[in-house]
């Protein structure tokens, strides 16, 4: 427990990359790790789309909303991973869905995301995890089709240097007990 706690506290944003490929077997540990994440009713409602190319990752780069602090680093990490989620899957039973929250797809893609970027901390590597996109230009820029969207675009590669812990809330600060 103590290096699983270890590897959640010192895992950090990293938005900028050295320019050193990623060996093959640590790629596939960290596919690995998304394969085995649970997800609701075992759903395994991700699509991960492997993106190495310079010329993809320059119109990626163009998807980002304005001053996406993300953006050089997307550009120069290795490889990019788009996490995609199959649309009305986890969460649904018979065509409905099953809770008030509805899709739960992005509670499963939350749950690969955070196995994917823990993973790759283990191995030495950075991430990021990029949101703030235009999803549907994402989508096309990708070939990406109906019934899933584009959720997040993941940088991994060597950090380019050490960043710092942020300040945490404490615990007493999100904690309640038996009600709000």
């Amino acid at each position: 427990m103590v290096e699983l706690m270890d590897m959640i506290k010192s895992r950090r944003s990293i938005r900028r990359y050295q320019d050193k490929q990623i060996p093959e077997a640590d790629f596939q540990k960290i596919l690995e790790a998304v394969q085995w994440s649970p997800s609701w009713a075992n759903t395994q409602c991700w699509e991960i789309i492997v993106v190495r190319e310079a010329a993809t990752k320059e119109k990626l780069k163009e998807c980002l909303t304005p001053r996406n602090p993300a953006a050089a680093g997307l550009t120069e990490a290795p490889v990019v991973f788009a996490l995609c989620g199959k649309l009305q899957s986890a969460g649904y039973y018979k065509g409905q869905a099953t809770t008030k929250l509805g899709d739960w797809f992005m509670f499963d893609l939350g749950i690969a995301t955070q196995s994917l970027c823990l993973t790759a901390h283990s191995l030495g590597l950075g991430t990021v995890i990029v949101g703030s996109i235009e999803h549907d230009k994402a989508k096309a820029v990708l070939g990406v089709g109906e019934g899933y969207e584009v959720v997040a675009l993941i940088p991994v590669g060597y950090p380019a240097k050490d960043s710092p812990a942020p300040k945490r809330r404490e615990i007493s600060e999100f904690t309640h007990h038996e009600k709000f």
